[in-house]
Formats: structure tokens, sequence, C-alpha cells
């Protein structure tokens, strides 16, 4: 985690212009696969994002079953905003791509319910 004691002075900035797109990765289960489906089929439906597979299977650092959206930078206020809304307890898992596979997954990420423990050997193996 990153050191937040101190001046703002003190800070270092990241530019948001390292940002090339996201990831929302919606995790499910067994008995909620019907209703995560339905959430990444409506979101594409409505947003310029491109759902990935929906996988019945452990993926990468993902500690659930998953599927992901993957979109551009602005579209993330609207989405974010509509997923708030519409995820019925489903925990969303939301990371910038800035080339930064480790960091984009753990200081840089956003999580809307329950936070998860990924598998960040994953990461550091690719990284």
């Amino acid at each position: 985690m990153s050191d937040t004691s101190g001046r703002a002075s003190e800070w270092t900035f990241s530019d948001s212009g390292a940002i090339r797109g996201f990831h929302a990765h919606v995790y499910f289960d067994a008995n909620t696969v019907v209703a995560a489906r339905a959430l990444c089929e409506a979101a594409s439906a409505r947003f310029p994002v491109r759902m990935g597979r929906v996988h019945e299977k452990l993926v990468g650092p993902h500690p659930r079953f998953s599927c992901q959206l993957a979109f551009e930078p602005p579209v993330l206020g609207d989405l974010l905003s509509w997923l708030a809304l519409n995820r019925q307890g489903l925990t969303v898992f939301v990371h910038p791509q800035t080339g930064d596979d480790l960091t984009d997954h753990t200081n840089h990420a956003i999580w809307m319910g329950q936070m998860l423990e990924l598998d960040l050997d994953v990461l550091k193996r690719h990284g």
C-alpha cells in the first residue's frame, strides 16, 4: 500500500493519461451465474463495453468465477454508477490498464461489494 502520511506537497501524483482502458470483473458462483450473465449482457447493451467470456472456472488472479467487461476511460463514470445501482449484491472488481498489472490490481483497484483476495503470484510471475 502507498504511504499516505505527510503533507500533500510531498505526495507524488500519477497522470490519469497513463490509463489505456479499464476492466470490470463481475464475480459469481453457481447460484449467481444467471444474474452475472444478465448484468454483463445488459451493461454491454447499454454502454460501449466489450463483454468477455463468462468463465465458470478460476482465471488469472481472480478468486471466483467471473465475466470481464473491457472499456475505455470515458465510460468509467457512467458504467460505475450503473453497476452500483444494478449489481444485485454481486461483487465487481474494477481496475485500470496502465501496463503495470500488479499495481493496477492492487493500489489502483476499485471494489464494489466484498473485497476478495486476489492470487497476486499470477501477476508477479507475468509482470
